[in-house]
């Protein structure tokens, strides 16, 4: 696979140890491994061929995170709900099969399976039956059974919108509060990857090595335009500034709209997707905010921080946001 195209991120997790683990049918060639060991140059990815009894696969991984001991755990689909009970360590778990023996009858995967990689035994076949079906069903019963008040805090959930395989989003919910929506399928693809997967990351490295970045408070309006919607550019700005500081969203407060704030949370998370995940305040006192930066319109004078006036002349567009806010290097 040739990812030459992916940007990559060599600050990014930079001298640590990343586990991926694989989904069902899958190997420790999966191209999500290509990818992550491409965009995160700077780090070890890790990964291991799963056996297919998912007692035998559990051990295996308990066995590995002792003596690999990662700094993030990376799980898809099947690894997903195997990451979700490696207890102690930071994971990100994107559309994790918790409900694997319903998913195994309900998309025809009984019978002889074909594994979509290479592994390293060599086998490149497998049967599934009842038993496995029911090993499975057993395993994803001891989910969620040990979550403490840490661990609530150290699991990211990525559930893709589009995911017509598995829908676990509410179960997760039901446990842990970092449950996120992400524009994408089932598989984790170049754009999920970079778009949803790394921020993430970016949080749980951050928060790993203490690091504070400034803050920059974008008003919503300066998104929209004419038709409701986001440009690119946009986009492109607000994913460029998540790389240097801390971005958060920043909408009013009329108490003559009922239904505004509603309206708000949707567009926003329908645009801005990962990006804005716990990062929109609603205010009508932008002074009492305290950030490094505000995006705004007009000027706010008691603002302690630097407004950046979107439409004025230096910044007119987003394009020139983006140009303002590279030359400071990250200040």
């Amino acid at each position: 696979m040739n990812n030459n195209h992916l940007k990559q991120f060599p600050m990014l997790m930079a001298g640590k140890k990343v586990m991926y683990v694989h989904g069902f049918g899958s190997s420790a060639q999966s191209g999500t491994v290509a990818l992550l060991r491409h965009t995160l140059p700077q780090t070890e990815v890790v990964a291991y061929d799963l056996p297919v009894v998912p007692q035998e696969a559990m051990a295996l991984l308990r066995q590995r995170c002792q003596a690999d001991n990662p700094d993030l755990i990376v799980g898809t689909s099947m690894g997903g709900m195997y990451a979700e009970m490696l207890y102690g360590f930071d994971r990100v778990l994107v559309n994790p099969a918790f409900r694997m023996g319903e998913t195994m009858r309900a998309h025809n995967l009984m019978g002889l399976q074909h594994f979509q990689n290479l592994r390293q035994d060599g086998v490149q076949e497998f049967l599934v039956n009842k038993s496995t079906v029911k090993a499975y069903q057993e395993m994803t019963e001891q989910c969620f059974s040990a979550i403490s008040s840490e661990e609530k805090q150290r699991v990211f959930g990525l559930f893709g919108r589009y995911d017509d395989l598995v829908d676990t989003y509410d179960l997760f919910l039901r446990h842990y509060p970092n449950a996120i929506r992400f524009d994408g399928g089932h598989r984790l693809d170049d754009s999920a990857l970079l778009h949803s997967v790394i921020p993430v990351i970016r949080w749980i490295d951050d928060r790993q090595n203490h690091t504070e970045r400034p803050l920059i408070l974008v008003q919503v309006d300066t998104l929209r335009d004419g038709a409701g919607n986001t440009a690119s550019a946009a986009m492109k700005a607000l994913e460029f500034l998540a790389e240097n500081y801390r971005v958060c969203f920043l909408a009013g407060s009329p108490t003559t709209d009922a239904e505004y704030t509603s309206r708000v949370r949707l567009w926003v998370d329908k645009h801005m997707g990962v990006l804005a995940f716990n990062r929109l305040t609603f205010t009508n006192q932008r002074e009492m905010l305290l950030a490094d930066y505000l995006i705004a319109r007009a000027e706010c004078d008691d603002f302690i921080g630097t407004t950046v006036i979107f439409g004025s002349e230096e910044t007119k567009t987003w394009e020139e946001v983006h140009t303002y806010f590279s030359r400071l290097g990250g200040q």
